[in-house]
């Protein structure tokens, strides 16, 4: 067999609407709507520098089964500028883009092969001698729910070429995705195929590398549970099947988590200091790149009480919003850092192994409320928690929503009530020592 070399790409979810950001002047929010479409014009850099035989991408390529004219139009660009290229592309629908999608019938370029609604196989070449290298298969997403095991429909890998298998898929369900066409990587291996490229997570996995089962990711984070970089996998294959992954960045902003304790500040404004030297070191490692970051507010101190109280949060978040909207506009917006938000979870200055240790009201919350936050429990129906949100399930449209909330978020404000009842026994209690002298 000849060597060859490819790339595996997913989840582009073009056009995507990034809903929920606030604060954005026109500029930024332009910057960031338009980010799924700078990644894919990377994609396509990436495979004409790279000389790549054929790429494959396995699902989502647009964000909404009510696909935008815009991101039609935008893809076809891309596929029309790797058909003058010579570099085919294998195609299959996911969840978000399923066949029978609201779209016009743009005519995609002969370069493009999209597969249908059942499991079918085509055969791959070599860009410069048009020698056969691969077998690919793949299957697309008739409706948007697709819950059977669909890996178990497609066929057993028969010829004596590299065998890739396209597939949008739950592989050892993921809690964290919804289940759509969930199988095994037992269900994978049994097909005898050397490649899985994998579509509908979007944290880059290799689940394993006998045979090779994929998740590349998505192109472009969109959200903050959607940290880190971006990108896809440039894959070669030799004559003797070996494989190598190299994964390469396409992202033009990113998400990420940043800690900013306040242990030690003895003042809001030390602790500012401390979080302005944090994000220029953010700003300096991505210098290219638009930083969106949500910073988590921990530790313990006096400073707690100051932040707790909101207003000074609301207004620092104002103002370094402002002065990075002010230098996006005279310098760009590589190597700004803009604030997704605060995650307040940091407390007062208590010694909270002493207070779990000790027999006392406070010990005796603080250990009933450690074990409620356990996720296991946070939604029991015999639980505190469920105990006290009672009456208001009995409202359709709040239950609804309480329905709907993550189990992170449900916690987090487990945390923040502790916090709050804590800091009050304290005070409370400090007030009762004082009157008894």
């Amino acid at each position: 067999m000849a060597s060859f070399r490819f790339i595996h790409a997913a989840d582009l979810h073009l056009d995507s609407p990034f809903i929920g950001l606030r604060g954005l002047d026109g500029g930024m929010r332009s910057f960031i709507q338009d980010s799924t479409f700078r990644a894919l014009e990377q994609l396509v850099r990436l495979a004409v520098s790279r000389q790549v035989d054929f790429m494959v991408i396995s699902g989502d390529i647009y964000d909404s089964s009510n696909i935008s004219l815009r991101a039609q139009l935008r893809f076809l660009d891309a596929m029309e500028f790797l058909a003058q290229e010579e570099i085919a592309v294998y195609v299959i629908h996911g969840n978000h883009d399923p066949l029978d999608s609201t779209k016009l019938a743009v005519k995609l370029p002969p370069n493009v092969h999209v597969f249908g609604a059942e499991p079918s196989r085509v055969t791959a070449v070599r860009r410069s001698d048009k020698r056969e290298v691969a077998q690919i298969t793949g299957m697309s997403y008739p409706t948007s729910k697709v819950t059977d095991n669909i890996a178990l429909t497609y066929p057993q890998a028969t010829r004596e070429l590299y065998h890739i298998g396209l597939l949008h898929a739950n592989v050892d369900g993921d809690a964290q995705h919804e289940t759509y066409a969930p199988c095994t990587r037992k269900d994978l291996s049994l097909a005898g195929y050397h490649y899985w490229a994998l579509g509908h997570i979007h944290t880059r996995r290799m689940l394993q590398q006998s045979p090779y089962i994929v998740y590349p990711g998505n192109i472009q984070g969109r959200h903050i549970k959607e940290t880190g970089p971006k990108g896809c996998y440039v894959v070669d294959v030799d004559e003797g099947y070996n494989t190598v992954l190299s994964f390469h960045e396409l992202d033009s902003m990113r998400w990420s988590l940043v800690q900013a304790p306040i242990d030690g500040c003895g003042s809001v404004d030390e602790w500012r200091q401390s979080l302005e030297r944090t994000l220029g070191q953010v700003a300096a490692e991505n210098r290219e790149k638009l930083s969106l970051v949500r910073v988590m507010i921990t530790g313990r101190g006096p400073v707690h009480r100051q932040l707790e109280n909101g207003y000074v949060l609301d207004e620092l978040l104002s103002e370094m919003r402002r002065r990075e909207a002010a230098k996006a506009k005279t310098q760009g917006y590589g190597g700004c850092v803009w604030i997704e938000g605060f995650a307040l979870q940091s407390g007062d200055a208590l010694d909270i192994d002493r207070l779990l240790a000790e027999d006392s009201f406070a010990g005796e919350l603080l250990r009933l409320a450690r074990n409620e936050q356990s996720e296991h429990r946070v939604f029991a129906e015999a639980g505190m928690v469920s105990h006290a949100l009672a009456p208001l399930m009995e409202h359709a449209e709040i239950r609804a929503l309480l329905e709907r909330m993550p189990a992170e978020e449900l916690l987090d404000w487990l945390r923040r009530a502790e916090e709050l009842t804590l800091t009050l026994l304290m005070q409370e209690s400090k007030r009762g020592e004082g009157a008894g002298i």
